[in-house]
């Protein structure tokens, strides 16, 4: 039953509702977004609950990270503990560990027996992390997304004042933060309707060596891949630009209008320079491409202009630009939720 107080409020919401798309005092049917009249009381009130239950939604969404949660995992594995993260190291062994737990800890589950996809390509013991969620859908959870980025870095560069350890803040840890909070967004509210592996790479400095491993992997599993995305190097925002990240291969797919259309407004755009240096076939999501042959993409926020440690002990946390990334993680979030859950396929390449 429906108090007075909450029956006020509903009503409040309505009219506001109401005001707000121009519709004087028709109700609102909130699933087509049309306005219909009516001045059945108990229907407003039904409707009223319905909106308010679809802006909390889209509020949870919009605002699920945040600077700290960003600032803490990212601090972690950009620390010195870890000793740059290079593969086959006791330092990358540490964020596999830390990966693992912040996995299990928020519903994702393995994709194979564990979590750890070892690589069958590098001398060293090195692997992969492979997280794995359902899709809700009958049909649709055999369609499958990878969100992918490579948490290994390079270890040791050019010393500067006794500082060796490069410790990758932007390249790559940044991109793993990146995932694990959509990773920790899909796994607590199991909303997806197709199945979402979370890939976290190694040997990506070493020739993308644990991508080209996965890829093979999956391709000879028969998976049916729906599109790879992937993110690198995003802790500083973009500069002078009319887009907040921009999409390697850009020109290759529609994956930029579809995420543009979905998030209502210029998210995705198009780097000149990204082209001029074919970064599409420079990181983890072009073993995919050439595996699948299905859209296979990386978003990315450093433009050589706005970032001057690539690959040097500069690469340092307190560089990082946390509300950027909170704010990425969360215009991402609906736009892929989206995607996850259309009935048909969008993304396709030209």
């Amino acid at each position: 039953m429906t108090s007075k107080n909450q029956f006020t409020k509903n009503i409040i919401g309505v009219a506001i509702l109401s005001i707000a798309l121009g519709c004087g005092s028709a109700k609102i049917n909130v699933s087509t977004g049309q306005a219909n009249g009516a001045n059945d009381s108990s229907v407003l009130v039904k409707d009223a609950s319905m909106a308010q239950g679809s802006l909390e939604v889209s509020s949870v969404r919009s605002n699920f990270s945040t600077e700290k949660r960003v600032g803490e995992v990212i601090s972690y594995l950009a620390s010195d503990e870890l000793q740059g993260r290079e593969t086959g190291s006791q330092g990358i062994e540490l964020a596999a560990d830390y990966i693992e737990t912040i996995f299990k800890s928020n519903g994702v589950g393995p994709y194979f027996k564990s979590y750890r996809d070892t690589l069958t390509n590098f001398e060293k013991p090195a692997y992969n992390l492979v997280g794995y969620i359902e899709g809700t859908d009958q049909r649709l959870k055999n369609e499958f997304i990878i969100i992918g980025a490579h948490y290994d870095h390079i270890g040791n560069a050019d010393p500067v004042a006794d500082d060796n350890i490069a410790n990758g803040a932007n390249d790559n840890a940044s991109g793993t933060t990146t995932v694990l909070e959509i990773a920790r967004y899909f796994g607590n509210n199991k909303n997806n309707k197709r199945s979402i592996i979370f890939a976290l790479f190694s040997a990506e400095e070493k020739g993308l060596l644990g991508s080209k491993h996965l890829a093979k992997r999956l391709k000879d599993q028969n998976m049916d891949l729906y599109a790879m995305l992937n993110f690198e190097m995003v802790g500083v925002p973009l500069v002078g630009k009319d887009y907040f990240m921009y999409v390697t291969g850009y020109e290759e797919s529609n994956l930029a209008d579809v995420f543009n259309t979905y998030a209502e407004e210029k998210l995705v755009g198009f780097l000149p320079t990204a082209k001029e240096f074919n970064l599409f076939k420079r990181s983890d999501n072009y073993p995919f491409h050439l595996e699948f042959g299905v859209p296979s993409q990386t978003f990315c926020t450093f433009d050589f202009t706005n970032f001057d440690h690539y690959h040097k002990v500069g690469d340092e946390v307190d560089l990082m630009d946390f509300e950027h990334m909170a704010l990425l993680v969360n215009k991402t979030i609906p736009v892929l939720e989206d995607i996850i859950n259309a009935p048909m396929r969008e993304i396709e390449y030209k």
